[in-house]
């Protein structure tokens, strides 16, 4: 496979690629390096955020949002990189020490929001995990917010079936991702364990392709497993780069697949770089968020 780094920027915790339709734009986040990040053709723009940033997502309004350690904020877009307009859309997580980490927009433009104990220093190095205090939270377009699930360890992955009443949904702590059937009320059953832990590192972001199957970032493992809707491995994607974080489909034909990475101490050329190949199936879209 022909893989290519679209632009040359590396980051300290690659996440949260977000392929925007209408722009045909690719939207993501270094965490570390409190970074926001929009590919628009060859151009890159870099909003530095005062605090960890896990997500960064366009609105049908013309802003985006970013979740940040402290809530969740509108980004004017047409503000300087160096000095972002944020307005503060809600607080989710009131747990002390918390932070988020994996989001994305379901079919109806809400935020679902995972978060999980801050485990980064303010020099971006690491810090233990040493409590499952996280949860899932879905923000609607009000900026309201209904807590979904608690105790969580590292959530990752957040993609829905086509239909909307499955939710697949990772911890990485217990090397797991989840299928929760979503309910007419919106909420969540207790979850059942869709794929369980593979040598090939641990489960990290994901995206769908258009015959359900899911494409999940296995974090140290160096690898995509592309996972059939049992949960059974199809096929294994070897990539450059040490720790692949997540996944996006884009394109003018939505068969590009970017992936974004970190930096790991074997120092690859890769890590960190957000990398992209044509692959043989499209993906399925992103969503805004309707606000």
């Amino acid at each position: 496979m022909e893989w290519t780094a679209v632009t040359q920027h590396r980051a300290r915790l690659g996440e949260g690629p977000f392929w925007d339709v209408p722009e045909q734009a690719l939207y993501w986040v270094d965490i570390a390096g409190k970074q926001a990040l929009r590919l628009v053709r060859d151009n890159v723009q870099i909003w530095q955020m005062p605090e960890h940033v896990s997500a960064f997502i366009p609105c049908t309004s013309g802003d985006a949002l970013v979740t940040l350690s402290s809530g969740v904020y509108r980004l004017d877009l047409n503000s300087p990189g160096l000095e972002p307009r944020l307005t503060l859309l809600c607080m989710v997580d009131p747990q002390p020490g918390n932070r988020p980490n994996e989001a994305r927009c379901d079919a109806l433009g809400r935020l679902w929001l995972g978060t999980m104990q801050n485990n980064i220093g303010e020099q971006g190095e690491d810090l233990p995990i040493e409590r499952r205090s996280g949860g899932l939270f879905r923000v609607g377009v009000d900026g309201r917010v209904t807590p979904l699930l608690n105790g969580l360890g590292i959530p990752n992955t957040l993609v829905w079936s086509e239909d909307g009443t499955a939710l697949y949904f990772a911890d990485r702590l217990d090397a797991t991702i989840y299928q929760y059937s979503v309910g007419a009320d919106g909420y969540l059953s207790p979850p059942r364990i869709w794929r369980g832990p593979h040598p090939r590192g641990g489960p990290d972001g994901s995206a769908m392709d258009a015959q359900g199957f899911i494409w999940n970032a296995r974090l140290d493992g160096s690898c995509l497993l592309r996972l059939a809707p049992d949960g059974q491995v199809d096929r294994v994607i070897e990539l450059p780069v040490s720790r692949p974080t997540s996944c996006v489909f884009g394109g003018e034909d939505m068969r590009t697949l970017y992936i974004t990475s970190a930096a790991s101490p074997a120092n690859h050329p890769l890590d960190g770089a957000v990398l992209s190949i044509r692959v043989d199936v499209p993906g399925s879209l992103c969503t805004r968020f309707a606000g």
